[in-house]
């Protein structure tokens, strides 16, 4: 194990590593961390906290990783850091801990591709095969689905959801739940479609697309209301609509528009 570890890292005795794990020089690795298999973590990466790192995730140079919230009301709670199988965090990315205010604990799924500077907050829920493009940033309590894209600069106000197969443009700002399969741009983000490239790469059939297109108008080119929208997408069998159709029907912030 010690050939994997380079001399100049420093690892808590109670820090729990497994022996096929590598760790670059000067990295810090602290009391209360767990790391599993295959995972290798680049020089100068800092890793505190009640963290649990999964197989097979690939942490590069200069991270912050589970250390204490941004939150000025955090008092030093046992809060967690749980990060899953075969992601890529790319250098200078920070990642906090959760809080007691919510669950306690920030996730982040299994295969996602998090560039470089990224900022996740406190509490945020990450699911599986995220893109999360250079500097974009994410406030604490947000959760965001699978298959999404936040292209660079993104950034996302507190307490929002992220719905699945969405894809943001560079600069977006995100101030209001976002729908499944939307793309959205601008200062204030607003809806520009469905993410149909995103959609086929995913080998969604043409009838389901079709479908998807649909409700796309149902909800943004018929003036209807967003209770009108679940109204009408409810008589939908099709998997997808009904979890759009939840999706809005569960939005505490509203949607985008």
């Amino acid at each position: 194990m010690t050939s994997l570890i380079h001399p100049t890292s420093i690892i808590h005795d109670g820090a729990k590593i497994h022996e096929s794990v590598q760790i670059g020089p000067y990295t810090i690795i602290n009391k209360d961390v767990d790391i599993d298999e295959g995972t290798s973590i680049g020089s100068h990466v800092v890793i505190d906290g009640l963290t649990t790192i999964g197989k097979y995730n690939k942490i590069f140079s200069h991270n912050s990783i589970g250390q204490q919230p941004q939150d000025k009301k955090y008092n030093n709670e046992p809060t967690r850091l749980e990060i899953g199988d075969s992601n890529t965090i790319r250098e200078f990315c920070t990642i906090n801990t959760g809080t007691i205010q919510d669950e306690g604990v920030t996730r982040i799924g299994s295969h996602n591709w998090i560039m470089a500077y990224v900022h996740i907050a406190h509490d945020c829920q990450l699911a599986n095969n995220i893109i999360m493009a250079n500097n974009s940033s994410l406030a604490g309590h947000v959760h965001i689905d699978e298959y999404a894209i936040l292209g660079g600069f993104t950034l996302v106000h507190q307490f929002c959801r992220i719905g699945s197969h969405i894809m943001t443009a560079v600069g977006t700002k995100i101030f209001k739940d976002v729908p499944d399969f939307l793309m959205v741009h601008g200062e204030k983000a607003s809806p520009s479609g469905i993410n149909l490239e995103g959609l086929k790469r995913r080998n969604f059939t043409q009838s389901e697309i079709d479908s998807i297109k649909e409700a796309y108008k149902i909800i943004y080119r018929q003036n209807n209301t967003a209770n009108e929208a679940i109204e009408k997408l409810a008589f939908s069998s099709d998997p997808h609509i009904i979890k759009l159709a939840s999706f809005i029907k569960n939005s505490s912030r509203g949607i985008v528009r």
